[in-house]
């Protein structure tokens, strides 16, 4: 499951990686939760664009949101054939950019955040899917949904499920929904390999979404059942606090 995530890198930076049309300007982000406007990446007309999306998928079928479970993740081995994301998965895939995700692990005390980045610093690329709900006035709104599979050995320490998490050479494969059917680009959603992501204890405060600055990303004194091979570096980040929304 991923439930909060992080967006700290520059927009040049993520447009270098991602090489979408647009210029998007947008601030860091520390503590991005669901509902909130989220940064993803689709191939349309013939060349990769950046699309602000509400995070909680809608499927296009649903009546009314407000009595509709919101849709945050999305499991990979399942959703080709979950009415929810099935049409998504043939039409509407797409990548959300990510510096970082939290999970929270459970200890005596009570959970215990972490958050996982990787291991060289860079960004990162969820699969995600995304839909567009009408209401019945006539609005649009973009939805979309992380993707999510078992964890690797690294993580499973902290939560059994991960983010579904592509390499740079798997983009277009990934977002060609065109050409390359669902139960093929499924094939891509896997645990990221054990050397790719470090995790560390983080404060509490990630658990209020009031909360959206850099000090979130600042190491804690771990549990005391944390081995001492566990236990990894991350850089603490100084920014002040940002705007809540893109």
């Amino acid at each position: 499951m991923c439930g909060r995530f992080t967006l700290t890198a520059t927009p040049n930076d993520v447009r270098a990686l991602f090489d979408y049309i647009e210029q998007p300007n947008f601030p860091p982000r520390f503590n991005i939760a669901p509902t909130q406007p989220v940064a993803t990446v689709r191939q349309e007309h013939g060349g990769r664009h950046f699309a602000l999306v509400r995070w909680g998928l809608i499927p296009p079928w649903v009546k009314d949101p407000a009595s509709f479970t919101l849709l945050i993740n999305a499991r990979s081995e399942t959703a080709e054939h979950k009415p929810s994301f099935r049409g998504a998965m043939r039409h509407h895939r797409c990548l959300f950019p990510v510096s970082g995700f939290y999970e929270w692990r459970r200890t005596a005390e009570g959970k215990q955040p972490y958050f996982i980045r990787p291991a060289d610093g860079g960004l990162m690329a969820f699969a995600g899917l995304w839909e567009i709900w009408s209401d019945p006035d006539g609005g649009d709104i973009d939805t979309g949904a992380i993707l999510t599979t078992d964890a690797n050995q690294s993580v499973r320490r902290i939560h059994h499920r991960m983010p579904a998490i592509l390499m740079p050479e798997d983009f277009d494969t990934w977002l060609d929904t065109g050409n390359i059917m669902a139960r093929d680009a499924s094939q891509l959603l896997r645990p990221a390999p054990e050397d790719y992501l470090v995790a560390d204890p983080v404060s509490t405060r990630v658990n209020s979404v009031a909360n959206d600055d850099g000090s979130l990303l600042e190491i804690v004194i771990p549990d005391p059942g944390e081995t001492a091979g566990q236990k990894t570096k991350v850089a603490k980040d100084t920014a002040k606090d940002q705007l809540d929304l893109f």
